[in-house]
């Protein structure tokens, strides 16, 4: 537990001091801030126009309701954290039952019964390899809706994995007698670490593209109820195996498995006209219709596209002057071309005052100029 902490600390370290910033708000909030700098003017994002200022009390309170809400009340985060909460606690399980099976009923020794784990190690790498696979299938998915694929894209996987499972928690249960070749049992581990990581990697992937600008809530909802579960399931493995032997107790947590089948058919059938129903989904579906639409090309008024490099100067006709006006009409000329260079630059297009030379603001990390923000000016 001591190397993990210090393997997640040094993570932690690197990841806060190398990773830039990729969240679009904060990116147009700092833009916004360098802009009030420069100029002497006050810029703000419309998105804290249109919501005002928000209390840290507010936030917090926020942060600690909205998991739970999402879980109680959105029935794809509900039932999709329930399956992964019951596969990661039987992860969990297995970790209290090879002892018992490998090093009890077998007569091995500790460090060899530990090998036992090799067959699901084994499963999950054949998963990651399977997952470069198909992201080649969903890219072509993605293609054919202008680069939005829906969310239930996401799920094939999970239907493969959701089949994986059961089978390899029955193999497991099923060939673990004394009198059978341990290798058999062992090899039930490599369609169970299969799924599991298909399982794992789509809904998560699935969730995110699901709900949007709520997804950070909804992990936080599924990370607690997978912990729980990881916690609550070795509690009672020991007393479970005893009574129920070691075939039954294993085929307790493969029949939960094969229960939860149904799930991701059922959400990659009826998905979408569920997420239209629900509150939360319905609102991460509108922002990526909004969000769509602003990506969609606008001809200009001579028919050409105007685009400008990222870091060249703008031309004598789009600096702005020192007045108001021209900071209000520089503003609106950017936002009208905006969508338009960027389809053919990948990059932001920035009008800056005449005494500052190229990019004043080089914080463009990522390609925010088409979300559902802009710039708001106000009078200091």
């Amino acid at each position: 537990m001591g190397l993990l902490a210090a393997f997640a600390g040094l993570l932690w370290i690197v990841g806060t001091l190398l990773i830039p910033e990729t969240y679009a708000p904060v990116l147009l909030r700092q833009r916004a801030s360098k802009l009030s700098k420069m100029t002497g003017k006050v810029y703000i994002t419309r998105m804290d126009a249109d919501r005002g200022k928000v209390s840290i009390g507010n936030a917090f309170k926020t942060s600690l309701s909205r998991p739970w809400i999402l879980l109680l009340k959105e029935p794809i985060v509900f039932l999709l954290s329930i399956y992964m909460a019951i596969i990661y606690g039987t992860l969990y399980m297995l970790f209290g039952a090879f002892p018992i099976v490998y090093e009890i009923g077998r007569g091995w020794s500790q460090g060899i019964s530990g090998l036992a784990f090799l067959g699901i190690m084994v499963g999950m790498l054949i998963a990651v390899v399977y997952n470069f696979w198909d992201n080649g299938r969903y890219l072509r998915v993605a293609e054919k809706h202008d680069g939005f694929a829906p969310p239930e894209a996401r799920l094939p996987p999970t239907l493969i994995g959701s089949i994986a499972l059961p089978i390899g928690l029955f193999w497991f249960a099923w060939t673990n007698y004394p009198s059978i070749h341990w290798l058999a049992s062992i090899a039930a581990g490599v369609p169970f670490g299969f799924g599991m990581v298909l399982v794992f990697l789509s809904v998560m992937s699935y969730l995110i593209d699901a709900y949007t600008i709520f997804a950070a809530s909804v992990l936080a909802a599924n990370s607690v109820l997978r912990s729980l579960f990881g916690a609550a399931f070795p509690l009672f493995t020991t007393y479970m195996y005893n009574n129920l032997g070691i075939h039954w107790a294993s085929s307790i947590p493969a029949f939960l498995a094969l229960a939860c089948v149904p799930f991701p058919f059922f959400f990659y059938k009826y998905g979408h006209a569920i997420r239209d129903r629900c509150k939360y989904a319905g609102e991460s579906a509108a922002f990526m219709r909004k969000l769509q639409e602003s990506n969609e090309p606008e001809p200009t008024i001579d028919g050409e596209e105007e685009a400008f490099d990222r870091t060249e100067e703008p031309p004598p006709h789009d600096i702005s002057s020192d007045s108001e006006d021209g900071a209000d009409e520089e503003l609106h000329q950017t936002r009208r071309t905006q969508s338009l260079a960027s389809t053919r630059t990948g990059g932001s297009i920035h009008r800056v005052h005449s005494e500052y030379e190229g990019n004043p603001y080089d914080i463009d990390r990522v390609n925010t100029q088409n979300s559902d923000f802009s710039f708001v000016n106000r009078k200091k």
